[in-house]
């Protein structure tokens, strides 16, 4: 059995990068007019509460001072502002969810088109739950910056510069009472933003512990059900959750004090409204009736940006989750699309490997493999365990590329053609690998198959099916559980398989996905795989696989160290095929 080298992975956000909540704002750019809509409902939801609380501490003021009642159109204009400021508040909610989950949905989109970029290096090493989390989880979280923040940040700072104008122009004395405390409202996000970042990255990174810790465990229940592990891995979840508690603990804790520090400062602004208020009147500055009115503005333009102030501090928390989606989105391709694509000439294909090296970061493990396989033929990759034969089907798929050398495509007239040179569409239909472990989705058998060839009529699927062996397994509408969990090893090889022929390949490559199949179901497969006329390569480790094969090719020190028939190899006094052989155990 072959075992697939993989790239050290670590966390997407140890450390979240500066910025990594501003480079959440383009995705807005493809909803500009909605996102001016929220904008527009959150300015004049937040301008109609300053002019009805400033109105009516005015009508207030002057009916104790002046002993005047309010006018009917004072009155009017009061109950105008309270329905405008009901519907703009429910319009402004609606607007800000309607865009927040507009967004997230396309975001969920670019985060798994990121992982199917820089698959599967980037997928190698990390925990399914874990990259749900990033997926699901950590966008979700950013809900509450794309439908609490932006617009209201951006409607806070208009109202905070307009009610300023104002001021200065009743009483610029109050000014001296409101910028001070609302500089000190808007730095005191920045001002911890380093600790609520980590205290944030604690929380998302528990969170995607948690949920990697419980995929895991629903998918091992049988095996830790089987050796009484159960109560064990309980006992983990159990610590998980704790520690998922002690975070979001820590946060609240934090949380609660900067609204604390918050509402000290607002009483602060308050005494000091009051007491400019009271200079004025007395100086003779501000008419007495007009004085609440001044008073409410003063404090209402400080309510907006109190607000945004603590919108802000959740937000800054969450750069962590934005920081791993942000890594997610932008995860480079490790098989970049071809810049002039070249279309495959019709026909058989062979494969050519030429001068190949590649490393996964660490030590070499192809050192210029030079191998030909012509059009037709099958060829047997066989090696010790870690000799590189998954790097070369991984490459012959081209999930990533070679870092010195070719991979190319044969005909059987004409040039040969690079794999970086052909669109990944046409190079998925001429080219398939099936690997050891391939997964099976919830659903029918039939859905299964239709995976690889959506288009596939029912005599196609039958005919791939009878000719794996699909068809003794079950009806093809019959369910098969997640990852195909309601069928053996060796059932989910025939599915796959079959999948693999629907898509009727030019080059077919198999890595070890017959392992799981006893020496009958292997031989009936090899005279499935026969029915039609491809390039196969077969990384093998059984003898008979190896027999079956137009040509053997052995894969030692990242190199082809012999090439031949199984006759040929085998009838060398110590060949590489007879150490192998030697050390496989039976």
């Amino acid at each position: 059995m072959t075992t697939t080298a993989t790239t050290p992975v670590t966390a997407d956000a140890d450390a979240p990068a500066r910025g990594a909540l501003r480079a959440l704002l383009p995705a807005l750019a493809a909803h500009r007019a909605m996102t001016a809509r929220t904008c527009a409902a959150a300015l004049l939801e937040q301008g109609s509460l300053v002019a009805l609380l400033t109105l009516a501490a005015h009508t207030v003021g002057t009916a104790v001072i002046e002993g005047r009642a309010p006018s009917a159109g004072t009155v009017t204009t009061l109950v105008a502002l309270v329905l405008v400021r009901a519907l703009m508040t429910w319009r402004e909610m609606d607007l800000s969810h309607d865009l927040a989950y507009r967004v997230l949905a396309a975001l969920r989109v670019r985060v798994f088109d990121g992982l199917a970029r820089s698959a599967p290096a980037r997928v190698a090493g990390r925990r399914s739950g874990d990259l749900a989390a990033t997926a699901m989880a950590d966008v979700e979280a950013l809900e509450f910056f794309y439908a609490h923040t932006t617009a209201q940040l951006l409607a806070a700072g208009t109202v905070l510069t307009g009610g300023s104008v104002v001021l200065a122009t009743v009483e610029p004395w109050l000014l001296v009472a409101v910028l001070p405390v609302a500089a000190l409202l808007a730095a005191a996000p920045f001002a911890d933003a380093r600790a609520r970042t980590a205290r944030g990255g604690r929380t998302r990174g528990a969170v995607a512990g948690l949920s990697a810790d419980t995929v895991e465990t629903v998918d091992g229940l049988r095996e830790l059900l089987a050796f009484g592990a159960l109560s064990g891995r309980r006992r983990e979840l159990a610590e998980r959750g704790r520690q998922v508690g002690a975070a979001q603990r820590a946060e609240a804790t934090w949380e609660a004090v900067a609204a604390a520090v918050r509402d000290l400062l607002i009483v602060a602004a308050v005494l000091g409204v009051v007491a400019a208020a009271a200079h004025s009147v007395t100086s003779g500055r501000l008419h007495g009736a007009w004085a609440p009115a001044a008073m409410a503005l003063s404090l209402s333009v400080l309510g907006p940006v109190a607000e945004s102030a603590r919108a802000l501090s959740q937000a800054v928390a969450l750069r962590a989750a934005a920081s791993r989606v942000d890594a997610a989105v932008r995860a480079p391709a490790l098989a970049p699309p071809p810049t002039a694509p070249s279309p495959l000439p019709p026909g058989p294909l062979g494969v050519l490997l030429h001068r190949v090296r590649f490393d996964y970061g660490g030590g070499t493990v192809l050192d210029g493999v030079d191998l030909t396989v012509p059009p037709g033929t099958t060829l047997a990759l066989v090696g010790a365990s870690g000799a590189g034969k998954s790097t070369c089907a991984h490459l012959l798929a081209r999930f990533w590329d070679p870092s010195a050398g070719a991979v190319r495509l044969l005909p059987a007239d004409g040039d040969p053609v690079d794999l970086r040179d052909v669109e990944d569409t046409e190079l998925r239909r001429a080219v398939v690998l099936v690997g050891q472990d391939t997964p099976l989705f919830h659903g029918t058998l039939a859905d299964n198959l239709r995976l690889a060839a959506p288009g596939a009529d029912d005599r196609a699927l039958a005919e791939a099916a009878r000719l794996c062996g699909v068809d003794r397994i079950a009806p093809l509408d019959t369910l098969v559980g997640e990852r195909g969990a309601t069928l053996s090893g060796g059932q989910r090889a025939r599915v796959a398989l079959a999948r693999a022929l629907l898509v009727r390949p030019r080059v077919l490559v198999l890595d070890e996905s017959t392992a799981h199949l006893d020496n009958t179901g292997d031989a009936e497969l090899a005279v499935a795989l026969r029915q039609e006329a491809r390039t196969t390569i077969v990384i093998a480790h059984r003898p008979a696989a190896m027999r079956r094969a137009d040509r053997i090719a052995v894969l030692e020190g990242g190199r082809i160290t012999e090439e031949g028939t199984w006759e040929e190899l085998t009838s060398r006094p110590g060949s590489a095929l007879n150490r192998i052989l030697a050390a496989t155990p039976c």
